[in-house]
């Protein structure tokens, strides 16, 4: 694989992410895959969906967990109802978390991803060691599959997602960085936080955000990528410090008008492209 390849956030039912026609039209060969529902992981589709992957030379290098009953319609709903911290469904969504990795196995993918939650801030509170707990039962599933588990970054600061990682303990644990995250939930500037974990960062995602006027309480603005307060150069070229070569992972969710969808991730990859070139031709 080339280095910085652009990939994209794609789905194969009514998931999240564009369908796989979207990005083969695009040209675009990597993708992380958004989880398809239960009925859809078994061997026999995983063995027809990497029929269609290769027709269209596309390759997985992340598949990434969602659970239902999961809403991002402001902070507070997010603290609530996102990923493995809400008590009330840790059990039924490790179950599941485990059932996707088994399915990304069959796929011959061995990265997962998932937004884990809003990690309690007391470290030594019941509730903290419930979230280790379960995120180090997902880790040592994974890794009897010669797998790893990415965390999305947003809803922590870079320091308290590397105090996290760290208490965990597990070998197969990294970051899946996202630079819009930190400025939509107003959790740290994004560069600085690359900087802060980069020993951790083995995938990414590439969106752009605006800050909210009240950061950490109301959301920020997502907006197509360049236009927002992601510095995607100086992004780029915090990638080449941290030493980071995988692909650049275009996620715009705009499902409700999939057009509009398909040409600002189109724009957002021509951009990558273009700063991708300047940054590697001087010998970056």
């Amino acid at each position: 694989m080339s280095r910085w390849p652009v990939g994209v956030f794609a789905s194969i039912d009514a998931g999240l992410g564009v369908q796989l026609d979207v990005a083969a039209e695009l040209s675009i060969h990597t993708i992380h895959l958004h989880a398809p529902g239960q009925k859809s992981r078994t061997p026999e589709k995983a063995r027809e969906f990497l029929g269609r992957l290769k027709k269209l030379d596309i390759r997985i290098t992340c598949v990434f967990a969602g659970f239902e009953g999961e809403s991002y319609a402001d902070i507070p709903t997010t603290q609530h109802t996102v990923g493995l911290v809400p008590a009330e469904t840790r059990s039924s969504r490790l179950v599941e978390l485990k059932e996707i990795a088994d399915f990304a196995r069959l796929l011959g993918v061995d990265v997962v991803g998932l937004h884990v939650g809003f990690v309690p801030h007391d470290t030594t509170s019941s509730d903290y060691a419930g979230v280790l707990e379960v995120v180090r039962e997902a880790c040592d599933h994974l890794a009897a599959n010669q797998q790893k588990l990415h965390l999305e970054t947003g809803q922590e600061t870079a320091a308290s997602l590397l105090q996290f990682i760290q208490d965990v303990n597990r070998e197969n644990l990294f970051i899946n960085f996202d630079p819009a995250n930190m400025i939509l939930y107003g959790c740290g500037e994004p560069i600085e936080a690359l900087e802060k974990v980069g020993d951790y960062v083995r995938s990414i995602h590439c969106k752009d955000a605006k800050w909210s006027a009240r950061p950490g309480d109301t959301w920020g603005e997502e907006v197509p990528l360049g236009q927002g307060d992601v510095d995607f150069s100086r992004f780029l070229l915090t990638l080449v410090h941290i030493g980071y070569e995988g692909p650049l992972t275009i996620e715009r969710e705009i499902p409700q008008d999939p057009q509009r969808q398909k040409a600002e991730i189109g724009a957002a990859a021509s951009l990558l492209e273009e700063l991708k070139e300047h940054i590697l031709a001087q010998g970056a």
